[in-house]
């Protein structure tokens, strides 16, 4: 009786020591990822690439990251395994490793989807752990995880502005300590995983089974709406992540340095948005926080095309704000709705999101090949309009 109620607790209580390795692992991980458009100005130029070569690099990227992440999340559901997050950062490494010594456009596409298969493998397993150490505060552990990612994604544009620029491609390899440093984590966070599946599976299971009341034709209607969200979200994102530099490089002429700090600026506003997103969810209801960080962000977007150098950076600091703060909810909410799936849910939504970045960025390139950097984002400006489609969302606060 005593065994039963200390297992139940571990599954009540919040494992912040392991939510915390796991964002530490995320920011690591995204650290590496957040290089690859972080290099781009150093890489068109020294291999004359165009703006839909750069778009299909992103892409590559974007593809393996995103295809394989809902069949690995649906196999792991059945058939967990507490080392493959570690498996995965070693895929990673081999690809840093080969950016670093490609010369050419071919071989940058094999390295960086090396770089996205170990991506695919990290981000549903990661979610789980969070949700198996959330105790119940399923946004705070999504923002908490959320946030690593979003700050190894700010990181990498200012690695890149002072060793990348400096030093040259090669530099990359530099890198290659801090995904052995995110093995070594992932392997005690396996180890604990491990552990937990083994004391308190049944009582795990117990809580992940509890539903809603919501007809499956409903569910499978939120879904799709929360995927259209996804769209808008990263489409946007796409234009700012990957363009962003030569952006404010086109239309305020700075250089490359100084447009690095701009994009950090806009990805730490995405970092401070994510670590908000999931607990004001948790307490108010995630369907608000959607339908405020997706349409929360047009006026912003809408006005951003017309700004000058200084209200340029002022803008993208509420944009980042209020559009990072979706996906924390986004995706609770549709674990919600589909209880007991936890790594299908979040392969899946992962994987949309960096599938929808990864056409966007391609898509985005070739526009601005035919027509100008500035038109795709007076074209982006009017994406976030969409968040309207939050209202056809159920309230699953009310349904329970």
């Amino acid at each position: 009786m005593q065994d039963s109620i200390a297992n139940q607790k571990v599954v009540n209580n919040t494992v912040f020591p392991i939510l915390f390795a796991i964002s530490f692992s995320h920011l690591l991980n995204d650290t590496i990822q957040s290089l690859i458009p972080a290099i781009y100005p150093v890489v068109k130029t020294a291999y004359h690439l165009s703006f839909t070569q750069i778009g299909l690099v992103t892409l590559t990227f974007q593809l393996s990251a995103s295809i394989f992440q809902p069949f690995v999340g649906l196999y792991t559901d059945k058939n967990p395994q507490p080392y493959s997050l570690a498996v995965g950062m070693g895929f990673t490494l081999l690809g840093l490793i080969t950016l670093s010594m490609s010369s050419g456009f071919y071989m940058m596409l094999v390295a960086v989807a090396m770089v996205g298969i170990g991506s695919s493998i990290f981000h549903p397993e990661a979610s789980r752990m969070a949700y198996a150490a959330s105790g119940g505060k399923r946004g705070l552990a999504q923002s908490i995880f959320q946030l690593g990612g979003n700050a190894g994604s700010s990181l990498g544009p200012l690695l890149a502005a002072w060793i990348i620029v400096p030093y040259g491609q090669g530099s990359i390899i530099w890198f290659s300590v801090i995904a052995l440093i995110a093995i070594f984590i992932l392997s005690k966070v396996g180890s604990w995983y491990k552990g937990y599946m083994i004391i308190n599976s049944r009582a795990a299971k117990k809580i992940q089974e509890i539903g809603n009341s919501l007809s499956r034709r409903k569910v499978i209607f939120s879904i799709a709406i929360l995927l259209i969200l996804i769209f808008s979200k990263y489409f946007y994102m796409a234009s700012l992540t990957s363009y962003f530099t030569f952006y404010v490089i086109d239309k305020f002429h700075l250089s490359v340095q100084s447009s690095q700090i701009y994009l950090f600026i806009f990805l730490v506003s995405v970092a401070a948005g994510t670590l908000i997103g999931g607990p004001v969810g948790d307490r108010f209801g995630r369907k608000y926080v959607i339908w405020f960080s997706i349409l929360g962000t047009a006026p912003f977007a809408l006005m951003l095309p017309y700004a000058n150098l200084f209200w340029t950076g002022v803008l993208i600091v509420p944009i980042g704000l209020i559009l990072a703060s979706a996906f924390s909810a986004i995706l609770v909410y549709a674990q919600e709705l589909i209880p007991g799936k936890v790594g299908l849910v979040a392969g899946l939504f992962f994987g949309f999101a960096f599938g929808m970045g990864g056409i966007g960025s391609a898509l985005l390139g070739r526009l601005a090949d035919q027509t100008s950097i500035g038109y795709v984002y007076h074209i982006c400006s009017f994406l976030p309009l969409i968040g309207l489609l939050t209202g056809f969302l159920p309230n699953l606060e009310t349904k329970r």
